[in-house]
């Protein structure tokens, strides 16, 4: 086993047990747990393989992944007090699971002949998918669309780096490359509070004096 399986291993883990611990949350019973947490953890993985054409998806011919998923959940179920004092540990090792999944699904665009836009798509949606579907049966607003720190674009600019360093680097650097860019903006992203901006409606976008810029006579 190389050390990306491990550390995708690892991810899915980490990603599965967030997934359980909204379900314990949630007033979930087991099953719903751990349907929860699977689908945190590998949701993002199927959306990208289905978009991909990799069908079936890579967890029914690799069991591991599965195997990793429902183990996640059964951790958040059980050690959920636990795991909750152990934010900045879980925070960490969930940037490591974003950056991964993100960087590896940027190469598979890359390598199936993708532009710009499409590296970046299936990145941040392999990156993000799993937390969304999550989100949306656990009847809440996906996170990725509620104001806070950086999360989605650092899945972005990291299968960003990948499409633009893929033509210069072998794949293992670019690889390290656009999974570093993810894990550092998302870390930087949690210390330093960093948002994108947001707006408020019940004001003019641009405002002098008073009024909008829209507003003003021509």
């Amino acid at each position: 086993m190389t050390l990306l399986e491990i550390a995708a291993l690892i991810g899915t883990i980490v990603f599965a047990a967030s997934g359980a611990m909204l379900g314990v949350r949630k007033g979930f019973d087991l099953l719903g747990v751990i349907v929860l947490g699977c689908v945190t953890a590998i949701g993002g993985g199927t959306l990208r393989d289905t978009l991909t054409g990799v069908l079936p998806a890579v967890w029914f011919k690799d069991e591991r992944y599965l195997i990793a998923a429902i183990a996640g959940s059964l951790l958040g179920f059980v050690a959920y007090r636990r795991l909750e004092r152990r934010e900045a540990q879980l925070e960490f090792l969930d940037a490591l699971g974003l950056a991964l999944f993100a960087a590896t699904a940027a190469q598979t665009g890359v390598r199936l002949g993708f532009g710009l836009l499409g590296v970046v798509f299936i990145g941040t949606v392999s990156g993000v998918g799993g937390g969304v579907i999550r989100d949306i049966l656990a009847r809440e607003v996906p996170r990725i669309f509620l104001p806070g720190e950086l999360y989605a674009s650092t899945a972005a600019l990291g299968a960003l780096s990948v499409y633009l360093l893929s033509p210069v680097l072998d794949g293992n650097a670019v690889l390290i490359a656009g999974s570093a860019v993810t894990l550092v903006t998302r870390l930087a992203a949690r210390h330093y509070r960093l948002t994108l901006p947001t707006r408020d409606p019940t004001k003019p976008l641009l405002e002098d004096s008073g009024r909008s810029t829209l507003e003003r006579d021509p």
